[in-house]
């Protein structure tokens, strides 16, 4: 069984928007990358999300059955949900006052461990001819498609000349006409 682990950061000064942001780029990652990722963030709020990340890395490092392998761990999921708001006064001109918001946000970013499978290569059978996917290679970019056969050429030419020619009785019956103007 995968090793699961999560920690979460409370009151964290930014707006869960401005966190979710940087969360997107890490999420799925492995942490390592993540990590990297964070590090050369142009954000304020992602020395905060590595502290978070770095936290659930050592939880899953302290969890039963861990494999010791820290490079076999991902964030699984991660997320930012909005605190409590602070709300404060800033003074406006002609007596007024305008209400400033000082947002808060939790935090969460959940880290597994990536099961590792050991599948043996099968050989498929010298009868039958590979799957378009399985074992052709692609075509080059920008390399031309195999031509068609002549049944399905014909039959690609045929219905592309229905509609143009009901595109231009359907512009015939429903074209503007000039107007009579007048005088």
């Amino acid at each position: 069984m995968a090793v699961q682990a999560h920690a979460t950061a409370k009151y964290v000064r930014t707006s869960a928007q401005k966190a979710g942001l940087v969360l997107d780029l890490i999420r799925g990652r492995d942490v390592n990358h993540a990590l990297a990722t964070l590090r050369f963030a142009r954000k304020g709020v992602a020395r905060d999300i590595e502290k978070v990340l770095r936290s659930a890395i050592a939880n899953a490092s302290q969890k039963d059955g861990f494999g010791g392998d820290v490079d076999q761990l991902f964030v699984n999921a991660c997320y930012a949900n909005q605190g409590p708001s602070q709300k404060r006064i800033r003074p406006a001109p002609m007596g007024r006052a305008f209400r400033i918001i000082k947002r808060t946000a939790h935090l969460t970013v959940h880290v597994t461990e990536r099961p590792t499978v050991v599948a043996q290569p099968v050989a498929p059978e010298s009868g039958t001819p590979p799957t378009p996917g399985e074992g052709t290679p692609k075509r080059p970019r920008g390399a031309k498609p195999k031509a068609r056969p002549a049944a399905k050429r014909a039959k690609a030419g045929a219905a592309k000349k229905k509609t143009g020619g009901a595109r231009k009785k359907a512009a015939a019956k429903g074209g503007r006409t000039k107007k009579a103007v007048k005088s």
